[in-house]
């Protein structure tokens, strides 16, 4: 297959009008293909290269954004709205390049249309790009595209990044606030350790007597920070090189993952979410027709967490020798009493998407109800925390202030 390279072109509409525009694709035919099917005549086509001075795109390490879970859920619905429509998968692929706001997606896609051209599948096409694409979307664009349901498997797709989408959306926005706070009060301490405390230090030198003992530690603290603020900064230097490359590797998710759903408060709020992601994603996967023990296996990948993944390799090891799965999967402690019941009530009546479908609304609304929950009562934790942390540093100040009297006689 040829690589594929970028094409300047212009074309005459069906009114006329000349539009230009650039595409990237094998040859200047297959750009002269691509204008027709765009409903254009094509007018000149010339190559052209990467662009340069202020035309070159620049890529920085580290700091190149990726394509993101809207983007993907945007793109799914109006892929499944358009080929629904009756228009071609590659008109389709065109437009979606096109139109679409993230230039990361924007370039995928284009590649993407490339492939079909060719004779390649859409499955597999997409599969080509799975660092942007999750393997649920991959694999369910397989099945609907064997089955010849594609409109039907895209829709479940759109719904369930967009449902994604919003629960992501509730946990940030109950996430702003405290670490806001916490961001603000941390910057105010280390402010008032190294420019206000040496201020008040030196005024208590000059006075003389004995410092309070809350005011000692104080003193004695600003000091430190001459050294600490150095160190701090270092290691977070490296802590933001270190996390990005190490967070999804085997040993880091295996250590803090279980942690992670052990936490005094948040613990319980993450094990309801993995849950209705794995009930989400698990009742799409069986309505797509994957078979079961791929669909275990996708699911555990997308699933967020290594412990519901690890649990589903296991409940699909038991599946594999012949078990159903509601048993094993009740022997995963991760999972709620009705979560298991509920499984093995669909495997028995045969309705076992509905069933999954309830659980993951059930779990919706409880991942909704813990989340304003948690963030009515974590906004005044955090201002209480202010208050005591900055308002005792004041009042270990002032305290000294109160013998001046004394200490000047």
């Amino acid at each position: 297959m040829a690589t594929a390279q970028a094409f300047a072109y212009t074309g005459r509409n069906a009114a006329g009008k000349l539009v230009k525009g650039r595409v990237d694709a094998p040859s200047e035919s297959a750009v002269a293909s691509r204008l027709q099917s765009m409903g254009l005549a094509p007018v000149s086509i010339a190559e052209v290269g990467a662009g340069s001075g202020l035309q070159r795109e620049i890529s920085i390490p580290g700091f190149t954004k990726g394509v993101k879970l809207k983007d993907l859920a945007v793109m799914s619905r109006q892929m499944a709205t358009m080929i629904g429509s009756g228009l071609s998968l590659l008109r389709t692929l065109n437009i979606l390049s096109e139109q679409t706001e993230s230039k990361p997606l924007a370039k995928i896609l284009s590649t993407v249309r490339d492939d079909v051209e060719t004779g390649i599948s859409t499955s597999e096409a997409f599969a080509k790009h799975a660092d942007s694409f999750p393997p649920l979307m991959i694999s369910m664009i397989r099945a609907g595209e064997t089955g010849g349901f594609l409109e039907g498997s895209l829709d479940s797709i759109a719904e369930n990044f967009e449902k994604e989408v919003r629960l992501r959306g509730k946990i940030k926005s109950a996430m702003t606030y405290p670490v806001i706070v916490l961001v603000m009060s941390l910057v105010s301490v280390i402010a008032m350790l190294v420019f206000i405390v040496p201020v008040f230090k030196s005024m208590f030198e000059q006075l003389g007597g004995t410092l309070p003992l809350p005011t000692m530690m104080l003193v004695y603290l600003s000091e430190a920070m001459v050294y600490v603020v150095p160190i701090l900064a270092v290691l977070g230097i490296a802590f933001s090189i270190w996390w990005p490359r190490n967070k999804n590797t085997e040993r880091v998710r295996k250590f803090l993952d279980p942690l992670k759903l052990k936490l005094p408060v948040f613990g319980k709020l993450l094990t309801k979410i993995a849950v209705a992601r794995f009930s989400r994603n698990f009742s799409n996967m069986i309505a797509a027709g994957v078979p079961i023990l791929q669909a275990l296996h996708i699911v555990g990948e997308t699933s967020g967490n290594w412990v519901i993944e690890n649990s589903l390799k296991n409940v699909a090891e038991s599946v594999r020798q012949g078990h159903s799965v509601a048993g094993p999967l009740a022997q995963q402690p991760v999972f709620p009493a009705m979560v298991t019941q509920m499984i093995a009530v669909g495997e028995d009546s045969g309705s076992l998407e509905v069933m999954l479908t309830k659980i993951a609304e059930f779990y919706d609304q409880e991942v909704e109800a813990a989340t304003e929950q948690l963030t009515a009562m974590i906004e005044p934790l955090m201002v209480a925390f202010l208050g005591v942390v900055v308002g005792g540093m004041i009042v270990a100040l002032y305290l000294p202030i109160f013998n001046i009297s004394t200490l000047i006689k």
